[in-house]
């Protein structure tokens, strides 16, 4: 069905004053409501509804549904399969760049959660929509002891393959151990958040 103009601006309204609100939320750091599963849908909502059209035949993640397979290189140039190579195991894929500030800022958290994991436990994989080498200089700073995937920024990079279709870092899904996509998150996790958000 398709909608008629007024209905376009209408939406379109709707989504603008909603993000704003949101913004409003945010101008003080992420408070609870974004935080919570809620607020991070709603967010998600509003973005998929300003963000442009992936490109013609890229397959896009659907939370509860399976997400593309994704094939990137380490920083070693070893290929790696997700999900396919942490079958039988929660996934959670962080896309960041070492640009990014509240990426940055999040990665001690993710280091630990991820060392907190034994060999069943959930897999952290970190996707950097950056250049090689300066991922390895960023990792010479503030290593993690997750694997590290490269990936070009752009209209059909894995966050948009990933259900990220702003291209918002950091950007986070959770992956079931059969390969579907649970959570999305928006933006950087606090201290012990992570624990929470792949428990619950």
């Amino acid at each position: 069905m398709a909608l008629s103009a007024t209905s376009k601006i209408l939406l379109v309204a709707v989504a603008a004053g909603t993000l704003g609100v949101l913004a409003g939320l945010w101008s003080n750091g992420p408070g609870p409501l974004l935080r919570s599963e809620v607020g991070q849908r709603a967010l998600q909502t509003v973005m998929d509804a300003s963000a442009p059209a992936p490109p013609a035949g890229l397959a896009v993640a659907r939370r509860g549904e399976a997400i593309p397979a994704l094939q990137l290189p380490g920083l070693d140039s070893t290929p790696v399969r997700i999900p396919a190579d942490y079958s039988g195991r929660p996934i959670v894929i962080n896309l960041w760049a070492s640009w990014c500030g509240p990426c940055i800022e999040e990665m001690p958290e993710l280091d630990r959660f991820a060392a907190s994991q034994d060999a069943n436990g959930t897999q952290v994989v970190g996707i950097a929509l950056d250049d090689a080498a300066s991922v390895r200089a960023f990792l010479q700073r503030i290593p993690v002891r997750y694997p590290i995937l490269l990936d070009q920024a752009g209209p059909r990079d894995a966050g948009v393959q990933l259900g990220n279709a702003k291209g918002v870092l950091p950007y986070t899904v959770l992956v079931s151990a059969d390969g579907r996509l649970l959570k999305q998150k928006i933006g950087p996790f606090a201290h012990g958040e992570i624990d929470n958000w792949v428990a619950n």
